[in-house]
């Protein structure tokens, strides 16, 4: 039979610990019956001439019920990921179909036959000309003049884009011409383009959006949602 002095504290007898010592090497985690099982042995094992003083009793039934409330917190938290994960999946399939602002100057038609985008102004503009062409031909297709415009972000539209180029999801290529003082110069802009598809890295990254004609934009990156 193997023992051992107990090494909780206060015991002064030696106790048999073969049993109890395959038991927990079975186990990878004392649990909370381990736990109570322990205190029990020490309080009985206790020499009745130096019993346990109140403040270490107290303390280690603090650790109990600290080591106990990790646990609850891990059970929580482990629940509260899972609810989030369902939760950008839900997120991350409803964009799909919907468009997204980012920088380029190529456009689809959406659904409704319209074409969206915006310029940047760094300064006030007298005139702001858009020019739609075919991306293939270079025929154009449709052109608008905005007048003056003041700094900063100046949206643009065609809403009644032809049927023959909706219906064959036709690329269109656009350009922003911008006149101040006599002076034009040709400024990129941002566009609206469709999300085919989404990703949800399984390491719980951001997700990334697939989108139509451009590169994968990650979803914190997005400014705008049409």
């Amino acid at each position: 039979m193997a023992v051992t002095a107990a090494s909780l504290a206060g015991v002064r007898s030696y106790v048999d610990t073969s049993d109890t010592a395959n038991t927990i090497q079975n186990k990878k985690d004392l649990g909370q019956g381990d736990f109570l099982e322990l205190m029990s042995a020490q309080l009985k094992n206790q020499d009745p001439f130096a019993p346990m003083e109140n403040g270490e009793f107290i303390a280690q039934m603090a650790q109990f019920s600290t080591v106990n409330g990790l646990e609850e917190i891990k059970t929580a938290l482990t629940g509260l990921t899972e609810e989030m994960n369902s939760f950008r999946i839900s997120n991350a399939s409803s964009l799909v179909g919907k468009q997204v602002l980012v920088t380029g100057n190529t456009a689809r038609a959406n659904s409704e036959g319209e074409i969206h985008g915006m310029v940047t102004l760094s300064e006030r503009a007298d005139r702001v000309k858009i020019t739609y062409k075919d991306d293939i031909t270079g025929e154009t297709l449709h052109t608008q003049t905005l007048g003056m415009q003041n700094v900063g972000d100046v949206a643009f539209e065609w809403t009644d884009v032809p049927d023959k180029i909706t219906d064959t999801n036709r690329k269109v290529r656009i350009s922003v011409e911008v006149t101040n003082n006599n002076e034009s110069q040709t400024l990129g802009a941002k566009v609206y383009a469709r999300v085919q598809g989404v990703t949800l890295p399984t390491d719980g990254g951001d997700v990334t959006l697939k989108i139509e004609d451009y590169d994968d934009q990650q979803f914190m990156e997005v400014s705008a949602l049409r």
